[in-house]
């Protein structure tokens, strides 16, 4: 069959006037400073304040590294887009996105359930806390799950390469795997069901993970005297909120029916996973965290503080 093979790709993207990339333009802009500020923020301070030495600021730390990894691949290719009249991706390019942003998501997806194990631990078990998150084993298990999101996302996705066909329009604003997974030039029902079961593995699986953890550990809270109770609720509000914020939308559009990737609700609730969420964490985590609060309160005093 003959059959032509795309060597370059078209980013849909949102609209083609100018009024309304404009808008978008500063609101993405805006959102990208605040990430890049806010995550570079949050790990400095981890780094550079002894006390915040912990296991749970130090998966908060890599976190950071993950959402600012993941919103820098995407939202400087954007920003160009919207005042570019062809959006074209080359075939290099685009599969450089793509595998960063498989890497990157299921990374945050196992990481995310991680820092719910680490709560589960602190909460439910404290006496045994310094013993089974001890540094090496913090270390081990932020090694495995960049391992585990390396072997269950980029590798199904090496050994099964797809060629991609015209037309070459990728109605996305990125190289994203529902998107892109439109043009093949074959039969996509292997590849749905490779990613359903990856999706099931890392993301559903997680997310029930995390479910339970915070059933035990409201459980654990609710048997806590009054005066400790809100302080261990303190600790797990800014994880709960990121975790709906992240895996609501990648729910919806992962488990959703296949007759919607072409239309352009994965476009939009992608914003959400890729944008929107690394530049809240940072808000998110420095407003409930009294000892990020205090950090940042006393350095800044320090800065302007006349010598």
């Amino acid at each position: 069959m003959n059959r032509t093979l795309a060597a370059e790709f078209i980013l849909l993207g949102f609209s083609k006037d100018l009024t309304v990339n404009i808008f978008l333009f500063v609101l993405f802009l805006v959102l990208y400073l605040v990430t890049v500020f806010g995550n570079i923020l949050i790990m400095s301070l981890i780094l550079a304040t002894r006390h915040l030495h912990t296991p749970m600021y130090f998966f908060l730390c890599v976190l950071s590294l993950v959402d600012l990894s993941m919103s820098t691949s995407v939202v400087p290719r954007l920003l160009m887009d919207l005042f570019s009249s062809q959006r074209s991706i080359s075939l290099g390019a685009c599969a450089i996105q793509f595998y960063n942003i498989l890497l990157m998501s299921g990374t945050e997806c196992l990481l995310l359930a991680l820092m719910a194990y680490d709560r589960y631990i602190a909460i439910c078990l404290p006496l045994h806390y310094v013993v089974l998150m001890r540094w090496s084993i913090c270390y081990s298990l932020t090694a495995l799950v960049w391992i585990m999101s390396f072997i269950i996302f980029i590798i199904p996705a090496v050994l099964m390469p797809m060629d991609l066909c015209y037309p070459n329009q990728i109605n996305h604003f990125m190289c994203e795997v529902l998107a892109v997974i439109q043009l093949a030039c074959d039969d996509i029902i292997l590849s749905e069901i490779v990613m359903f079961v990856t999706c099931f593995i890392a993301l559903f699986l997680p997310f029930v993970f995390i479910i339970v953890s915070y059933v035990c550990i409201i459980s654990s809270v609710l048997k806590i005297h009054s005066t400790g109770r809100s302080k261990a609720f303190s600790t797990c509000t800014s994880h709960i909120t990121v975790v709906i914020l992240f895996y609501g939308p990648a729910m919806i559009v992962y488990f959703g029916p296949s007759s919607q990737y072409s239309t352009n609700q994965g476009k939009y609730l992608s914003l959400f996973s890729y944008i929107i969420c690394p530049s809240l964490n940072p808000l998110i985590y420095s407003l409930n965290n009294k000892d990020v609060k205090d950090t940042s309160r006393k350095l800044f005093v320090r800065f302007i503080a006349p010598q």
